[in-house]
């Protein structure tokens, strides 16, 4: 069968069986054809005349940028694989082919890329960046405040609505209950200038937003309109105050989070602990960490001593 053919029964069955989205298909389609762009290139046509030999060229083919196509990153290429072995799959569960030409192809391996973490200098500046004399500001602060002392993850603090911060203020010893990946819960404890920055927002600006909005809303963290605050302006925030406070670093949605979790270990904090308070299924995730403190361990060290050199 023809590979076009094939490629599109794939995508037929990715929609009505299969229930993918709109956005899934798309990425599928792309990637599928583009690997029949390159079998086409190679003479083929047929997905039966497709060799083990031609999927994993087709890997290598994405990852070197031969071609009018510039190289890939290990992640995307592993992704156009993925799409590549599950057209193969699905065409031998459909009897189109006999082979899985896609069996045992291996991706490339990605890099390790370090998490990008702020000094302790940058964090005070980006946390002094809003202004508490507005209500957006006292919004502002509040966010980041939170991000920084809890390593929550953005979507978790936009989800939160004003009931989940009501024990905040009246027990210090109270924690936040955090919803992660999965729906999986974790309570994490809240330092002082969190809460207090969190009244601060209660008591004096979300209500002067919501009534200047004219509405009314659950949510803790609102926008201008008074409707709760999307993940995507709250990282357009923070981009906003890393700007404002001067910081150059690459910012990224999970800056702080990231931040939260490297000056937690370089003050000694037990990496189990930093596990449970982001919230990590496995210890090996947050072993990360790791890595980036002895990184910095050994800067100071070469930038300090005097026989480092």
């Amino acid at each position: 069968m023809a590979v076009e053919r094939v490629v599109d029964a794939f995508l037929d069955h990715l929609t009505v069986e299969r229930g993918a989205s709109v956005h899934t298909v798309a990425g599928y389609r792309r990637d599928l054809s583009r690997y029949a762009a390159f079998l086409a290139g190679r003479g083929i046509t047929e997905l039966s005349d497709a060799g083990r030999a031609d999927v994993a060229a087709f890997a290598e083919h994405l990852r070197s940028g031969e071609g009018e196509h510039a190289a890939l990153a290990a992640s995307s290429v592993a992704r156009a694989l993925s799409a590549v072995k599950s057209l193969h799959r699905f065409a031998v569960d459909d009897g189109a082919v006999v082979d899985n030409a896609a069996a045992g192809v291996s991706p490339p391996q990605a890099g390790r890329r370090l998490p990008k973490a702020l000094s302790l200098a940058q964090v005070q500046a980006l946390l002094d960046s809003p202004d508490t004399t507005t209500p957006a500001g006292l919004r502002d602060a509040a966010l980041l405040e939170l991000l920084y002392g809890t390593g929550a993850r953005i979507s978790e603090l936009t989800d939160l609505d004003v009931d989940d911060v009501s024990g905040l203020s009246a027990d210090p010893e109270a924690g936040l209950r955090l919803f992660g990946k999965g729906r999986k819960e974790r309570v994490v404890p809240v330092g002082s200038y969190a809460r207090a920055a969190v009244d601060a927002w209660l008591v004096r600006g979300r209500p002067a937003l919501l009534e200047r909005a004219k509405a009314s809303t659950p949510a803790l963290f609102v926008n201008t309109r008074g409707a709760r605050l999307s993940r995507q302006s709250a990282w357009a925030l923070l981009r906003e105050h890393a700007e404002r406070a001067g910081i150059t670093a690459e910012i990224g949605p999970h800056t702080l989070r990231h931040s939260f979790a490297t000056h937690l270990l370089d003050g000694g904090a037990d990496v189990r602990v930093v596990q449970e308070l982001l919230g990590h299924a496995s210890v090996a995730t947050t072993q990360i960490y790791t890595l980036v403190t002895v990184e910095h361990l050994r800067e100071v060290f070469l930038s300090s001593h005097p026989r480092a050199r």
